[in-house]
């Protein structure tokens, strides 16, 4: 049996095991992030913003279905759905029913789970949610998902490099982000986040959301890169002749260094059985320390990653133990400078960084290679 195929079956055994603690009759997966877990990086997406897609799946005691119709069906046995078993047949079996008629996979649903109670991640009036054991499950990242998750890093902090070393400080923001997600896409990777700050609103807004207005001196770019339905969130900063700019732009680069030590507090608390509000809780000292008191309040500050852009965003009350095989991805900010890689945790504590590219400045920061902002004269 192939790995891909071993992963699935392990998968399809971790959602039969949660019937057996509930009493439930069938797993019904919607989200676009579970229906990834549950195939090995198949995709369900169509419309980019939906938390959704074409395609579902339901994981009964005895059977595995993909739930579809059928404008779809062929493409996604064709292309999402490679994995098979030794007797050639389909790890899953796929179910089709006409585009117009949505009833009919509901009767369907109904008869194979014998109108029993069924357990989603988006459950409606009568289903139920996915018990936390599940849940707690795909957020461990599988040696095979590890092996997917790092080239889907690579890739796109290769398109980060290769987008920042040709940009200009006369392009406008939309003209970055539009560069951006050429570069995801041409990698086949979904550009589910492009944010772009130029000069003037990058001390304004953690959340630039791009605009038409050039970029001038200074400017940000951030990756929420999907492929396989994992995700590489990552940040980088460019400075056009630096020297030339005036006092705050010139600050901006200065703050690197700041949040390059408020990071390591994080990263360095990052090891297996460590609650996430500690780490959060040591943001908020080390923005006291460094002088920015109130920057814990002005942004959230990342937390676990995987199949969701953020799995469990950081607060004061997420008391969740990070566990080994876990992805990070802290991304601490002061007005005009921010840090953020997607990390690996290990079981020895350690970290791999999934978004590094050698090709990129960086600095040692607590004995880790951390970006710097790229300066181009």
């Amino acid at each position: 049996m192939n790995l891909i195929n071993q992963e699935i079956y392990y998968k399809l055994e971790l959602m039969r095991k949660a019937l057996s603690e509930t009493g439930a009759m069938g797993v019904r997966l919607r989200g676009s992030d579970w229906f990834a877990w549950a195939t090995a990086g198949g995709s369900n997406t169509v419309l980019l913003a939906s938390e959704t897609g074409v395609a579902e799946v339901l994981v009964t005691a005895k059977d595995a279905w993909i739930l579809t119709d059928e404008i779809e069906a062929q493409r996604l046995q064709d292309e999402e759905l490679p994995g098979r078993d030794e007797s050639s047949d389909r790890l899953y079996k796929l179910h089709i029913n006409p585009w117009a008629d949505k009833v009919a996979r509901e009767s369907f649903v109904r008869e194979g789970t014998n109108g029993g109670k069924i357990l989603s991640d988006i459950p409606t009036t009568h289903e139920s949610s996915l018990p936390l054991s599940l849940i707690n499950q795909k957020r461990v990242i599988l040696p095979t998902e590890l092996e997917r998750y790092r080239r889907v890093g690579r890739l796109a902090s290769e398109a980060m490099t290769e987008v920042l070393l040709k940009a200009q400080p006369t392009w406008t923001e939309y003209q970055l982000a539009g560069a951006g997600a050429e570069a995801l896409w041409s990698r086949g990777l979904h550009p589910a986040l492009t944010l772009v700050a130029g000069e003037r609103r990058l001390p304004l807004y953690r959340h630039t959301t791009p605009k038409q207005e050039a970029l001038g001196r200074a400017a940000m770019l951030v990756f929420c890169a999907r492929g396989y339905g994992l995700y590489a969130n990552l940040t980088r900063f460019v400075f056009f002749g630096l020297e030339q700019a005036n006092a705050e732009t010139r600050n901006f680069a200065s703050l690197h260094s700041h949040v390059h030590k408020i990071e390591a507090e994080a990263l360095n608390l990052c090891v297996p059985g460590r609650p996430i509000n500690v780490i959060y809780d040591a943001l908020g000292q080390a923005y006291e320390q460094h002088g920015y008191p109130e920057a814990i309040r002005q942004h959230h500050q990342g937390g676990t990653t995987g199949y969701l852009s953020r799995e469990i965003i950081a607060n004061p009350t997420t008391s969740e133990n990070l566990v080994e095989n876990t992805a990070v991805a802290w991304n601490p900010s002061l007005p005009g400078a921010k840090v953020e890689d997607t990390f690996i945790i290990q079981k020895d504590g350690g970290l791999e960084n999934l978004t590094f590219d050698p090709k990129w400045p960086s600095v040692k920061v607590e004995g880790r290679d951390r970006p710097l902002p790229l300066e181009i004269d």
